[in-house]
């Protein structure tokens, strides 16, 4: 890190678990600045001033912007969009006509054309948008990519994806909650299982011929949408697939796991949270030491996917910086919610 680089200051608009998490790496990075606090609950102002102590806290993103000046101390280059998904998109393009450079929480819109507007007035403005994919960051991910990517397996044959999580009513806790409805939340596969998407598209491409069942076995009572769903697909590049989802697992996450059959070998990765490799067995290739994945994030009763916020923020100053490039761009994030919608475009009306 250039001692000659200002800090790149973000605003963190939504301090839900994933906000806060943002929040505090964005404190303690080298070249990073915390300007902001934003969120509808000002019941969360005590405890945010007692967490980060001296930064402003602002009841309303259009609040931030209309009262800060470029010359303020809570003036940032960045904005974190970290609120419930359907309000994604409307105020990345709010902080993206506010001149800043904004990072989106998973999924980055609910609808492809959401997230084309968003592109539109990123190079309207001259503004970066960030999407937050954090598999990209786990070594295994990094090492399926870079093998791929070396054509060292050869053509691809199958590729599987099974993806068993808990989200019971610990998650999905009624009342005024965004969670679990279809307009806020926009399905399983947006809030919980996006990233793995993206992980598909990353390193394997675009599908088609998309077929796909849904089930809602345990969650009734607590969702607009479906808990389960099997899905095939062919991949553009040659190939075929298969994602099988779950949030109905019993107690606690199952696993995430993909497994791949190609012409010159087979690998597994998989774990709660696709963090390890369990079998790897390819044509004269020693399988290296990877570093170890970052643990889980913890939410109490219920756990998500490996906590790789750091690299993100990392990516960010980097990037801002110009010493580097996005890792997600919002292309990539519009593919992700386009492939999306197409899984669900099959569901019986």
């Amino acid at each position: 890190m250039s001692n000659s680089s200002p800090a790149v200051r973000f605003a963190i608009c939504g301090v839900g678990h994933i906000g806060r998490r943002h929040a505090a790496l964005v404190a303690r990075h080298a070249g990073a600045g915390l300007a902001a606090l934003i969120d509808v609950r000002a019941e969360l102002q005590p405890e945010l001033a007692a967490e980060f102590p001296g930064v402003p806290f602002f009841a309303s993103l259009e609040e931030y912007l209309t009262a800060v000046s470029p010359d303020s101390p809570a003036a940032a280059d960045v904005l974190t969009v970290a609120t419930p998904n359907y309000l994604h998109a409307p105020q990345a393009i709010l902080g993206l006509r506010a001149g800043l450079h904004v990072v989106v929480e998973k999924p980055i819109a609910l609808r492809k054309r959401d997230a084309e507007d968003i592109i539109h007035v990123a190079l309207q403005t001259g503004r970066l948008v960030f999407g937050v994919m954090q598999n990209r960051y786990s070594p295994p991910s990094q090492w399926l990519k870079e093998l791929v990517d070396s054509g060292r397996l050869g053509q691809t044959y199958l590729v599987q994806i099974n993806c068993f999580w808990n989200r019971d009513a610990r998650y999905y806790r009624g009342g005024p909650s965004w969670k679990g409805r279809r307009d806020q939340d926009g399905g399983t596969l947006f809030t919980q299982f996006s990233h793995f998407v993206d992980l598909l598209y990353w390193v394997f491409g675009d599908i088609e011929n998309i077929r796909a069942r849904f089930f809602d076995f345990n969650h009734a009572t607590l969702t607009d949408f479906e808990d389960s769903g099997l899905v095939s697909f062919d991949l553009v590049r040659g190939g075929a697939g298969t994602l099988q989802y779950s949030t109905s697992v019993w107690d606690r996450n199952l696993e995430s796991s993909l497994t791949v059959v190609a012409e010159r070998g087979s690998l597994r990765i998989a774990g709660q949270y696709m963090d390890k490799v369990e079998y790897c067995h390819v044509e004269g290739y020693q399988l290296p030491e990877l570093a170890p994945t970052n643990p889980a994030n913890d939410y109490g009763p219920y756990q998500g996917s490996a906590a790789n916020h750091v690299q993100v923020i990392e990516n960010v100053v980097d990037t801002v910086q110009k010493r580097g490039f996005a890792t997600t761009n919002a292309l990539e994030g519009m593919k992700v919610v386009e492939m999306i919608e197409r899984i669900y475009n099959m569901k019986p009306d």
